[in-house]
């Protein structure tokens, strides 16, 4: 209770993090186009002119591996050589092989394909029962690059990353302590222009008034110039934004990444399941703040431990919710994969601006919310 402070980052999409997460769910979705039961495992490095691509892939299907990565770079922004990165002249280096059979044993009688703990969560603070912070990084973000896509801010170039705090008291957002926003732009722009577009067209279309204060910190580029970025200025590989993935710093992260791994893959696909049992748990008006808790170990058909924390907001015993949430939604790994329908290609859109809070995705859906109505 009292004040407090919550912060979240969201990195764009050229970000060298993120187009490495988009380009291995860019290949994901391909080879479960090509094959639904496809099992995939693909970590991606970017550096200065060469993409790496590594793992383990199990398939009936044919992807043409160097093209989606060459048309997903291109797609975000890098095809110019002045970038020091672009889809044309990048190397694409393939080491890849069969998954493990012992692996493949494992998950073969509908057991986790790994050990992992998870979580979910969902609150109260916007209507996507996502935490205020990380909404917001994570719509400005988007908001920057869709400006420069479409071609209403040709100066900037496809790198750069949002950062909000938010003031809390008595766990509800007070107001917006900081937006900070950092843009990849061309030489020839002025650190003034840019700034005053990002403030116009970004910011102020993005963050509501209600939550901008006297106090509000709002800078742009603060370091300055921003001319090289992307892989050429630093490395980029899978898996290195997943609080930003996840809720920024209001809840916990399960601690694994998400990008690259097909759904037979438990600390992936639970992640899911959690946040929509979270969400149902705030949307159905049982608790303003919910954390559900998984845990799987590799091969066993069952969750392990499964826990509920509703912050003392729970307006039914918490034990009444937890037996709720494990009838209504399943917690066996083929189950899980079966309820969310997560055979199909849809993970490229995950790569970016977040996991969660986006309607479209099937764990979002209300769909089972009359169930917790006799509680």
């Amino acid at each position: 209770m009292g004040r407090c402070i919550k912060m979240a980052e969201s990195p764009m999409e050229g970000h060298p993090d993120k187009l490495a997460d988009l380009i291995a769910d860019a290949l994901l979705d391909e080879f479960l186009k090509k094959d639904p039961y496809s099992r995939v495992s693909l970590e991606i490095l970017l550096l200065s002119g060469m993409t790496f691509v590594a793992g383990h892939v199990s398939t009936e299907g044919y992807v043409d591996i160097p093209g989606v990565v060459r048309k997903t770079i291109k797609e975000t922004g890098y095809s110019r050589p002045e970038h020091g990165f672009d889809a044309d002249s990048s190397a694409v280096i393939i080491s890849i092989e069969e998954q493990s059979p012992d692996i493949v044993l494992g998950i073969s009688s509908e057991g986790s394909g790994d050990t992992a703990t998870v979580v979910g969560y969902a609150c109260k603070d916007t209507q996507s029962y996502m935490p205020l912070p990380i909404s917001l990084a994570h719509s400005l973000s988007s908001r920057v690059s869709n400006l420069r896509k479409s071609g209403r801010a040709p100066f900037l170039r496809p790198d750069g990353k949002v950062l909000i705090t938010v003031i809390y008291e008595d766990d509800k957002p007070l107001f917006v302590k900081d937006v900070i926003v950092f843009c990849q732009h061309d030489p020839e722009v002025s650190v003034e222009k840019l700034r005053d577009f990002v403030v116009e067209e970004a910011i102020k279309k993005t963050v509501p008034q209600e939550y901008m204060h006297k106090d509000t910190r709002v800078l742009v580029n603060p370091s300055g110039r921003f001319v090289l970025g992307g892989p050429a200025a630093d490395a980029g590989q899978t898996g290195r934004k997943i609080v930003s993935d996840a809720y920024g710093d209001v809840a916990y992260s399960g601690g694994s990444a998400f990008s690259g791994k097909d759904p037979t893959k438990t600390d992936r696909t639970a992640s899911y399941m959690a946040r929509m049992m979270a969400k149902h748990v705030v949307a159905s008006g049982l608790a303003d703040r919910c954390l559900v808790q998984m845990a799987y170990a590799f091969g066993m058909n069952e969750v392990i431990a499964f826990d509920v924390e509703t912050y003392g907001t729970e307006k039914v015993e918490k034990e009444r919710i937890k037996s709720k949430l494990l009838e209504v939604f399943p917690t066996n790994p083929k189950k899980m994969i079966d309820f969310l329908d997560l055979r199909k290609p849809i993970y490229k859109q995950t790569a970016c601006y977040g996991h969660f809070g986006k309607e479209e995705l099937p764990w979002e859906k209300l769909r089972k919310l009359e169930e917790f109505s006799d509680l």
